[in-house]
């Protein structure tokens, strides 16, 4: 896509996408940036190396049709797991010990007290969702805004439409606009896959519209909730201080479970649930799912797409653990975010019994109980390092994927003091990739974006996106203001990772003069005053 202007008597020009092309060179440098740094015997250095390629997407490797079809297999397989949990998880006997001497009528009736206590009662509020940005099964992602999805057609499951009345009484404005006046019923959501790594991708569900809008209701609320008794699911870095924390002194533990929200069953949710809270998610989730064409019954209680699914398995792991360390007794923190556990290490080992118990699989690769490493939230630490690494997920091919590149490289040689004294290459190797990066782009100050480099010059320039104008109802755009609140649920600290936005046309925009805001600095960037030379 090409913006065009008038120049005088030059006629029509075209504006140049300003996120240029990298040559080859630059490329294949980015590609064996390690190489280049050199392993020099610390444990960063090499767990960085370890890292640096690991989740690398290579497209002429797999073709994509063997990478979906991996996936969905892989789903389908987790599926049959969760029958046979559900059908463990119904007919267990209320006297099986579910840890020593402890039954598991017992356990169940403390961890269901906790989950009552933070969903509280149920009332006509909770249907008051909202919609983000994703595709549902009757909108593709090009025309999937809030706005488009609060005017015409939506789609619903028949469970879920018996509550569009309770959503008028309490949203009038969508009565008088008619948003959810002309429903399809679908049997249910829908299977796609994005790219995760070179031999596999990641399955996901879209949602029909009206269900959505239900489960962002039911998410919003437990977060709500969630956060009165400590768990802030829009503040990942709680779970990094602690991580660091269990890394320092061996007192916390940190577990990750593998596909967490795919295994999440019927019968987990229904052994753990008030009854009306467990009837109500049950009429607003998806029942069925199409994969190629083919409906499937669910057996997994909900999917990555559905609106409370991250919120849900957060409740219930956050539950279980405190139920645990309840009748173990043994006080201390407990934090979750998802599927990132932090708990007591001395309770580790039995949390990763009883969440095995109900169906879930610990990573023993991701998951650190003993000695010096932890890892949560994206946030690594050894000893009392910081040695989170970074990703290079697809070749480089444009100019804002080197300048990621860099301002990662930056953060990860200056999160330690001494790093750039130990690996004394590292300065030489992002003065390389600065060479790739028009000066004027130099002078950022945030190493989360990549749209201009961070240096220690005086702001200048920055890549400015620039997206195509949707025509969006204006309907729609009232109700959206009106009737939803924005949160920021991602970590501001974290680099975006989403490849598409290589692709984006990029124009160059003139920032404001001043003082930049303070920023680590190379030290030979210090005794040279400003930046590379």
């Amino acid at each position: 896509m090409h913006k065009h202007r008038k120049s005088g008597k030059r006629g029509i020009k075209k504006w140049r996408n300003a996120n240029r092309d990298l040559p080859e060179s630059a490329s294949t440098y980015i590609t064996n940036l390690l190489g280049e740094l050199g392993c020099e015997g610390s444990f960063s250095v090499e767990y960085l190396s370890s890292e640096y390629l690991s989740k690398y997407l290579d497209e002429d490797v797999t073709p994509a049709e063997t990478r979906k079809k991996n996936a969905i297999t892989k789903w389908l397989s987790t599926e049959e797991r969760n029958k046979v949990t559900n059908f463990i998880l119904e007919y267990r006997d209320p006297g099986y010990n579910i840890m020593p001497r402890i039954a598991y009528s017992s356990f169940l009736r403390f961890a269901r007290r906790i989950i009552a206590d933070v969903l509280g009662p149920l009332n006509d509020s909770v249907v008051l969702g909202s919609y983000s940005g994703g595709a549902s099964t009757s909108r593709r992602r090009h025309m999937s805004s809030p706005a488009h999805k609060l005017t015409g057609q939506a789609d619903t499951t028949v469970s879920a439409a018996a509550y569009v009345d309770i959503i008028y009484r309490e949203a009038p404005l969508l009565r008088q606009f008619g948003t959810f006046d002309y429903l399809q019923d679908v049997e249910g959501s829908v299977l796609f896959t994005v790219p995760k790594k070179t031999d596999i991708d990641r399955c996901a569900c879209k949602e029909p519209d009206l269900n959505m809008y239900l489960q962002k209701g039911v998410g919003s609320h437990l977060r709500r909730r969630l956060r009165r008794f400590g768990i802030n699911l829009n503040d990942q870095s709680i779970n990094r201080r602690l991580a660091a924390l269990g890394a320092l002194d061996n007192s916390l533990a940190t577990l990750d479970l593998s596909s967490a929200s795919d295994t999440i069953t019927i019968g987990c949710v229904e052994a753990l649930l008030p009854s009306d809270w467990f009837a109500y998610l049950d009429d607003i989730r998806s029942h069925s799912v199409l994969v190629d064409g083919v409906y499937h019954r669910m057996e997994m209680f909900s999917s990555m797409g559905n609106g409370f699914t991250f919120e849900l398995e957060s409740l219930i792991f956050w539950a279980l653990a405190r139920t645990v360390l309840y009748f173990e007794g043994i006080s201390g923190v407990v934090s979750v975010y998802g599927d990132d556990i932090i708990c007591p290490s001395q309770g580790a080992d039995m949390i990763s019994w009883v969440l095995h118990e109900f169906g879930f699989a610990v990573n023993p690769e991701k998951s650190f109980i003993t000695g010096p490493f932890r890892e949560s939230c994206g946030g690594h630490y050894h000893h009392h390092e910081d040695v989170t690494p970074f990703y290079l997920k697809r070749k480089a091919t444009h100019l804002t994927d080197v300048i990621r590149v860099a301002n990662q490289l930056r953060r990860w040689a200056l999160a330690d003091p001494m790093r750039q004294f130990m690996v004394p290459s590292t300065y030489k190797v992002w003065n390389k990739l600065a060479s790739f990066v028009p000066r004027d782009l130099w002078g950022g100050y945030d190493l989360s974006v990549d749209t201009s480099l961070v240096t220690s010059d005086l702001p200048n320039k920055q890549l400015f996106r620039l997206s195509e104008k949707k025509n969006e109802p204006q309907n729609g755009s009232y109700l959206h203001w009106h009737n939803s609140v924005w949160k920021r649920t991602q970590d501001p600290d974290q680099p975006s990772q989403d490849p598409v936005n290589t692709t984006l046309l990029c124009r160059i925009r003139t920032v404001r003069k001043g003082a930049p805001y303070p920023i680590d600095l190379f030290y030979e960037e210090m005794i040279m005053g400003s930046g590379p030379k």
